[in-house]
């Protein structure tokens, strides 16, 4: 059993999710993109009264009026595979205000899996497959070219948070469609 609550934000409806036990935020999606609610193998159940979506839509409020909350304030337990689990634990380690590229995350997963280098490909396929959208912030990886790539609710809302956090989005471009590379 899983439920849900909906907050409205500067980039649209947003879903915070949590399973039946209701301690740890599993989900928090923009209604529409690409693997919304993708980890879930069931229907969400709507209740705005757990106390865990009040302090996640706090988290949110202050997130958006530009203050800086703290992502540790909010238990997360996304699901997911082992790799999945160790590039989500590297975007959460992303400064507030900072970008990194796909690559750099890939020689951190390398070297955390004992491997002589990962592939950028595996890693923004773990990336757009983050399942707690702005508290994980796969927001703030960029293609090693400069590139705004990758984002599963769209290159403006991508922008638009790094904008929020002071990020000066003219440092990149966003690519045509079909390039692959800098990924």
């Amino acid at each position: 059993m899983y439920y849900s609550t909906e907050y409205k934000s500067p980039i649209g409806i947003l879903t915070p999710a949590c399973d039946k036990s209701c301690e740890c935020l599993i989900g928090l999606w923009v209604k529409g993109q690409k693997y919304y609610g993708g980890t879930i193998k069931e229907e969400f159940i709507r209740n705005d009264e757990i106390p865990l979506f009040h302090k996640t839509k706090d988290w949110l409020d202050r997130y958006f009026k530009g203050e800086r909350p703290d992502p540790s304030e909010i238990p997360l337990a996304p699901e997911g595979s082992k790799f999945r689990q160790e590039v989500w634990k590297l975007l959460r380690e992303i400064p507030y205000g900072s970008v990194t590229t796909y690559g750099d995350i890939a020689k951190k997963v390398a070297t955390n899996m004992g491997r002589k280098s990962m592939s950028g490909q595996a890693i923004g396929g773990a990336v757009g497959h983050n399942p707690i959208s702005i508290i994980i912030p796969c927001h703030r990886v960029v293609g090693s070219d400069g590139s705004l790539t990758g984002f599963a609710s769209g290159i403006e809302n991508k922008i638009k948070l790094l904008k929020l956090e002071g990020v000066d989005t003219s440092l990149f471009f966003i690519r045509k469609k079909g390039s692959a590379k800098g990924e």
